[in-house]
């Protein structure tokens, strides 16, 4: 599946996600919005997909909301610049929604420059891993826009409230040295092998029985809302689906085979 500014492609049951609008650092348009969406449900129903890399085209991963998208919602008549503003939001939250909420192991292979939108998108993932040319920043500030990515969750989540506040507040730039010592880069790597090291990644992580990731990545998800109580309650739920499951049963069958079998005798 390749599509002109989304490329997608699945090799060893592990999904490559290309934001490719390099000559714009690969800033995120509506038109690029609805690619993304459509890769993302693609990647998402396809069982044959163990887990997934996001990375950008040429020497940006993300720089955040497309530009001429923000000035043609200004120029909008007054009557409807409220309700497209909505509209817009609806789009955006349910993309990160589906990044956030991929039911397989997703990797940030962040290649350059993460800003506003693109640092959010990073942080909708399960881990990141970024080159030294990597750099993040929380750049809403900078535009008089509050982050609306899922900044405001995910990021104190990597490095704490007052920390979140503060790059928040400022909208600075995090170079890579920085965003590993904080916590927000899992892994740093060369530019050269970012990829291939996020796609050798994604294959550890997503071997297992793709119904207990997914089953497991969802309480996660909510681990810090809910109490203990309600942990253990859905992950009692969780745990009697595995027990139906073809890859629990046939993982307990290849054990008792192997515990019955004659020792070999030299």
């Amino acid at each position: 599946m390749s599509l002109t500014l989304i490329d997608l492609k699945v090799e060893n049951s592990i999904a490559t996600i290309t934001l490719n609008r390099p000559d714009k650092r690969n800033a995120m348009s509506d038109a690029m919005r609805t690619q993304f969406i459509d890769a993302l449900e693609h990647v998402a129903a396809d069982k044959g997909i163990k887990a997934v890399v996001l990375t950008g085209a040429g020497k940006g991963f993300c720089a955040g909301g497309d530009i001429a998208g923000m000035e043609k919602r200004m120029n909008a008549p007054a009557g409807e610049v409220g309700f497209n503003g909505w509209h817009r939001q609806q789009r955006v939250h349910h993309t990160q929604a589906l990044l956030h909420t991929m039911p397989k192991p997703v990797i940030a292979a962040v290649n350059g420059a993460a800003s506003g939108l693109g640092a959010d998108t990073a942080l909708a993932c399960d881990f990141i891993i970024a080159s030294e040319w990597a750099s993040f920043a929380w750049s809403y500030i900078h535009r008089g826009i509050v982050p609306d990515g899922g900044g405001m969750y995910f990021l104190p989540r990597r490095v704490g409230l007052p920390r979140a506040k503060e790059l928040i507040f400022t909208g600075r730039k995090v170079d890579v040295d920085e965003a590993v010592s904080l916590g927000i880069v899992d892994r740093k790597t060369s530019a050269a092998t970012l990829v291939a090291d996020a796609q050798a990644w994604a294959a550890e992580l997503g071997k297992g029985s793709a119904t207990a990731l997914a089953l497991t990545k969802t309480i996660l998800n909510q681990s810090f809302e809910l109490s203990t109580h309600d942990v253990f309650a859905q992950g009692s739920q969780a745990q009697g689906i595995c027990y139906t499951s073809t890859e629990h049963r046939e993982s307990v069958m290849s054990f008792l085979a192997k515990a019955s079998a004659p020792a070999n005798k030299e």
